[in-house]
């Protein structure tokens, strides 16, 4: 019989308080699954990195690992990154299976704790305007998938729906369009006289706290409007119980991810050019940066990169991504440059 060992795969971050708050969400985990020994680790810029995580279960004897991803929606992340950095391991490591779960996504459990941070914001308002007068505004990350931007936009409509919001918008922190600020800017001529802005993400950050400071941007050219500031998701139970469920359902054969609208796997408008592009992480070279000590790049990497390099460099490369199409669109990454 397997010996099981449960893996929960981060994207890292620089910003300490994020780090924190991700270990939080693996020590509510193990709380949720004691019969198995979990480990965690980061994409990039933050330790330990996936690899040391499956290091420990490796060395404790364990032959199966049911590995999570610490994401809301499977993009490049999810299922290129991650993926690429489980299958290597995996290769040097013939005795051990990974099998790999399938995103948050869009989940009666997310979308409660979702209702209970926008709730949160509601109770704490200085005023009461009624719902119907009130409008949401959902803050998703951004990718260059599109597939992942559309479930910020089901999020929302299914929380504006639920609420009885009296209107709903989306916009992004980054790489797609529209950005918060010109999202938030369109979302106050729409005449509602209140704004409640709510970060979709799992955890702080730099990009947490940027939606934040452009909240307070605009607000401040609209003084007539009240602008609330929702909380993210955290490590809110309902958080905790979703990712525990993401674990059972790879042992119980229901680990269904969606490929159907895959640009990976199908051609969809505006990125025909990605279907079929090798799965492949582009992030060895920022594991362990940024938090914590730093972690040498001495290991070996699949995909013909070079062995036992040593030389370190930012995160302003781009990691060999397929460029995103609408990279200078006005309301998009292009606006942030002040042109």
């Amino acid at each position: 019989m397997s010996k099981v060992g449960v893996m929960i795969c981060g994207h890292g971050s620089r910003d300490v308080n994020a780090v924190e708050e991700f270990d939080a969400v693996a020590r509510g985990l193990r709380e949720r699954l004691p019969r198995y020994q979990v480990e965690s680790g980061f994409l990039e810029f933050a330790t330990p990195i996936i690899r040391d995580g499956l290091d420990k279960l490796h060395e404790a004897g364990h032959d199966l690992v049911l590995a999570v991803p610490g994401m809301l929606f499977a993009a490049g992340h999810a299922k290129n990154d991650i993926p690429s950095v489980l299958r290597t391991y995996e290769a040097g490591h013939p005795g051990m299976e990974i099998r790999y779960a399938r995103e948050l996504g869009i989940d009666p459990k997310m979308l409660k704790a979702a209702g209970d941070r926008i709730q949160q914001a509601l109770d704490g308002a200085e005023h009461d305007v009624p719902l119907h007068e009130t409008m949401l505004v959902v803050v998703g990350r951004g990718t260059s998938d599109s597939d992942a931007n559309s479930n910020v936009n089901k999020v929302m409509r299914m929380l504006w729906e639920g609420f009885g919001f009296g209107w709903g918008e989306v916009c992004y922190s980054g790489v797609t369009f529209p950005l918060v600020e010109p999202g938030l800017q369109h979302a106050a001529r729409l005449g509602y006289r209140r704004i409640v802005v709510f970060p979709y993400f799992l955890f702080t950050g730099v990009l947490v706290k940027r939606i934040y400071d452009h909240t307070d941007k605009v607000a401040a050219r609209h003084p007539g409007i009240e602008f609330l500031k929702a909380g993210y998701l955290n490590d809110h139970p309902m958080v905790l119980d979703a990712f525990t469920d993401r674990v059972t359902e790879i042992l119980d054969g229901e680990n269904n991810m969606n490929c159907k609208l895959c640009k990976y796997r199908e051609q969809i408008l505006g990125f025909e050019a990605e279907v079929g592009l090798p799965q492949e992480s582009h992030h060895h070279h920022v594991e362990g940066i940024g938090t914590g000590d730093h972690h040498p790049h001495d290991h070996p990497h699949a995909g013909g990169h070079h062995q036992g390099h040593g030389h370190h460099h930012g995160h302003d490369h781009h990691h060999g991504h397929h460029p995103y199409p609408h990279a200078d669109h006005p309301h998009g990454p292009r606006s942030m440059t002040g042109d």
